[in-house]
């Protein structure tokens, strides 16, 4: 079975989830896009949601699809939100984004909903620690020196590039793909990454994920994160 196909099934297993009358953040990336793909069916069979997009180009594929918009400061708050990732550990539910580009908007949604449900092929994840590049956003003004700072703090930071070019986020910044190595303290890093000037957010997303739908040849595997009331 392909990765594309393996990322549909995950997406339509969380559509599932979706009913009348949700507030749902759209994801981005290849993943997430399946998952928008689905809700347009569901919303042209007669499925009533509004969607807060995470990007430009998922709100553009959405309209596409006929699936009604908000902004994010348009709603008191989203109902769920489903989106990718690029890496999942699934002993701590720690996760890596952003490398769609749109970490920080992913970011705003996802800590404004109730439950975030990622999706995922069974290649992205693992349950021994985070161990991929960390995308850190910064201001374009003072960048050199911004990842001079992030070297200091350990990483090999590699400024993005597409077409020959740096790649500029929706919200005009630019990003570094940070290699730290395998990460040891996912929380503690995420925090020393806020605390550099010039950096607007990162791809570290801990303690947010409440679901994660991992699709692998026998199926599609729901994992919940357990909190301290259950």
């Amino acid at each position: 079975m392909s990765a594309e196909r393996l990322k549909e099934l995950a997406a339509r297993a969380a559509v599932a989830n979706i009913a009348d009358g949700m507030r749902v953040g759209l994801g981005t990336g290849s993943t997430a896009s399946h998952a928008v793909r689905a809700l347009g069916e569901r919303v042209a069979a007669g499925l009533t949601i509004v969607g807060v997009p995470t990007s430009e180009a998922t709100a553009a594929l959405a309209r596409s699809l006929n699936v009604p918009l908000a902004e994010l400061d348009g709603v008191e708050g989203l109902d769920v939100a489903i989106d990718g990732a690029d890496e999942v550990d699934l002993g701590s539910f720690a996760v890596i984004k952003g490398f769609g580009g749109a970490l920080l908007r992913e970011k705003l949604v996802a800590l404004a909903t109730t439950r975030v449900i990622i999706i995922v092929d069974e290649s992205k994840v693992g349950a021994a620690g985070l161990k991929k590049q960390v995308p850190v956003e910064v201001v374009p003004f003072g960048a050199r020196h911004t990842g001079r700072a992030l070297e200091r703090l350990g990483a090999q930071p590699t400024l993005r590039q597409r077409d020959g070019a740096p790649f500029i986020t929706d919200g005009g910044n630019l990003i570094f793909d940070c290699d730290f190595g395998p990460l040891t303290d996912p929380a503690a890093l995420a925090a020393a990454l806020k605390a550099i000037s010039g950096v607007v957010d990162h791809g570290l997303f801990i303690g947010i994920v409440e679901t994660v739908l991992v699709a692998g040849t026998s199926g599609v595997r729901t994992y919940r994160r357990m909190t301290n009331d259950e």
